[in-house]
């Protein structure tokens, strides 16, 4: 038991006075080490900022879809035709508010939705003014969204049957119109010369991913934007939530039957109506921001590499500067696997080295990326663990060539180099 206790302490000993000659070796060329890990410290900090970067560019994606409801359709009448030359969606004023009862009646799938209507003008609170748009829902859109009612409260079916005027206002239309900090509620805002009680302010969203404010809005009651502003018999959309994001492809194969039937299409003809939905739109930009992610990092990985050369380099050049101190460790003794360690620890010191300054700066860009553009960052745990065990990997990968090329000199001949 003795000898074996000893002999761990002997090897411990051995180890950390390889590690001490190592690091006394690389300080001796300060300049040469500086210069070595400098491609270590521009791979680990490329890496980790460039994940940072589209980790943070992929949870911003996800988050603005979610403000729309994963579980969310929006279903548009289709495109006009001249000859060969289509117009977008929405051209054609295909549907009635009886289209959107229907589908919220008869598809099972469907959980609840309105009828939208929407116009673009200019509200108008007292002395101020402000450019924006006008939407006409059910009560029931407001959960189908996930909007919620920061003050006041959202109008009701009773609201909706008798053509009340009232409104709810977005957070970007209470800035502008009461800059003076005040409630909004039970003022008046004028929309089309018609007066309006604000009865409610909706919480903020923020902006969609297509870069829409979706804060700058007003909701009132359908039947009052429908008859009375807009005066108008068919609606712009229909818009409701799915049970679950589960039965989300069932919904929509629900939803086309109902409406190819309602809208009268024989079998084989093309669909004159649009249904989007957020999944496909989060999948897709999800799976887009993760191919940037991954080409970002293959391309800051390339500076690994080349870090990886600069170290093999410098330590081929100092297994040949310090031949003769080989050949005379040798003849007294060390055996060529002290001498293995010791190269494989000089270069894994290095790399190590390089990689914890590098993860400092990288985490230190992504603070300012973060902070003086606006951009979200996410730091990967992971990101920083793989970076660090590749820049150790590195360095024992990159002095391993090396370090058998001095374990295997002869000692005579390493005594004869000048």
């Amino acid at each position: 038991m003795t000898r074996v206790r000893r002999k761990c302490y002997t090897d411990s000993v051995n180890i950390i006075a390889v590690i001490a000659l190592a690091w006394r070796t690389l300080m001796r060329h300060k300049t040469r080490s500086t210069l070595t890990t400098l491609g270590i410290v521009i791979g680990v900090g490329s890496v980790v900022a460039m994940v940072a970067i589209g980790s943070g560019a992929r949870v911003m994606i996800e988050e603005q879809i979610a403000t729309m409801g994963v579980n969310y359709l929006m279903i548009f009448a289709g495109s006009t035709r001249s000859g060969a030359v289509r117009g977008g969606a929405g051209t054609v004023s295909g549907f009635t508010e009886d289209d959107a009862k229907a589908v919220l009646a008869e598809c099972r799938t469907v959980q609840g939705g309105s009828p939208l209507v929407r116009f673009n003008t200019r509200a108008i609170a007292g002395n101020e003014n402000w450019p924006t748009r006008v939407f006409g829902v059910y009560p029931g859109y407001f959960p189908c969204r996930g909007w919620t009612i920061a003050e006041g409260q959202a109008f009701t079916d009773e609201d909706q049957l008798r053509m009340a005027k009232v409104c709810l206002l977005g957070q970007t239309v209470v800035e502008n119109l009461y800059p003076d900090g005040g409630s909004p509620l039970d003022t008046t805002v004028r929309i089309e010369g018609a007066p309006f009680r604000v009865i409610g302010v909706l919480a903020r969203k923020g902006q969609a991913s297509w870069g829409e404010d979706q804060d700058d809005l007003i909701y009132a009651p359908f039947s009052t934007v429908q008859r009375r502003l807009m005066n108008i018999m068919h609606i712009n959309s229909i818009e409701c939530s799915v049970v679950s994001a589960d039965l989300m492809d069932e919904a929509v194969e629900e939803i086309t039957a109902l409406l190819r039937q309602r809208q009268r299409l024989r079998e084989g003809e093309e669909n004159n109506f649009f249904i989007g939905n957020q999944v496909d739109a989060l999948k897709s930009r999800t799976a887009t921001s993760r191919v940037m992610q991954v080409l970002l990092g293959v391309i800051a990985s390339v500076s690994l590499l080349v870090g990886a050369i600069g170290i093999m380099n410098i330590m081929l050049v100092s297994v040949t500067e310090r031949t003769r101190e080989i050949g005379i460790r040798i003849a007294v003794g060390a055996h060529p696997r002290d001498i293995l360690l010791q190269f494989v620890v000089e270069a894994a010191t290095l790399a190590c080295l390089g990689g914890a300054i590098g993860l400092a700066l990288g985490v230190g860009a992504t603070a300012v990326v973060r902070y003086t553009l606006k951009w979200p960052t996410l730091i990967s745990p992971l990101a920083v663990a793989s970076s660090l065990i590749s820049a150790g990997v590195i360095g024992v990968f990159s002095g391993f060539y090396p370090a058998m090329k001095a374990a295997n000199l002869n000692p005579i001949d390493a005594l004869r180099t000048e």
